[in-house]
């Protein structure tokens, strides 16, 4: 009976460990396709292959939600303000805010919503959206971003999203590096930390 309940126990132990493995290799391998193409608040092209001189802290969100993307977006405009201090925004990092409702969030919309964070002249924090011409080809282009970085969202018909609560780093080359929650449990320090950790 002793040696059933070992073995169970162990059974139990290592499902449990292969399944975090899994996620951590998962994880560890994630990386932006080069191809992923979106419109800045600007009205420019953006696309991820091209771009690989900084780390960059992405976050996902929506303009009508009503509590967690805006709080995070507050949340990374002080952290901002600690990597201005230290002279690294801009130079070794950047924001890049991208939008799960690119119907809705234009790049006008987008605007706004930067300008309401007191950032809407900052160059090296980019908001990106789709143009609603090609509003399917759009959503095909986020969901390639979103998959390799495991973020969920849904919308259930309401205009109210449903959606991962997290916010990624990856490096120059978009591969990923962490993911840290989102909303009120963003915690500003241990960003920062890791972004210096990446950077010096």
């Amino acid at each position: 009976m002793k040696r059933i309940y070992i073995i169970c126990s162990l059974a139990v132990f290592l499902g449990i460990a292969g399944g975090i493995s899994f996620f951590l290799i998962r994880d560890a391998n994630a990386a932006i396709p080069a191809s992923t193409t979106f419109i800045t608040q600007s009205g420019d092209t953006f696309n991820f292959g091209k771009d690989k001189t900084k780390l960059k802290l992405i976050e996902f969100i929506y303009t009508h939600c009503p509590d967690v993307c805006p709080t995070t977006t507050q949340k990374m405009v002080d952290l901002k303000e600690d990597l201005l201090k230290k002279g690294i925004y801009g130079k070794g990092i950047e924001f890049v805010t991208i939008t799960i409702d690119p119907y809705r969030d234009t790049t006008e919309i987008l605007h706004e919503y930067k300008k309401g964070f007191g950032i809407e002249n900052d160059n090296n924090w980019l908001f990106l959206t789709g143009e609603k011409q090609q509003i399917k080809d759009d959503q095909k282009q986020l969901r390639k971003i979103t998959n390799a970085l495991q973020f969920q969202y849904k919308d259930p018909g309401n205009g109210q999203f449903i959606h991962s609560t997290f916010t990624y780093l990856v490096d120059e080359d978009n591969k990923f590096i962490a993911k840290f929650p989102m909303g009120k449990e963003f915690n500003k320090q241990d960003v920062y930390d890791k972004i210096l950790d990446k950077i010096e």
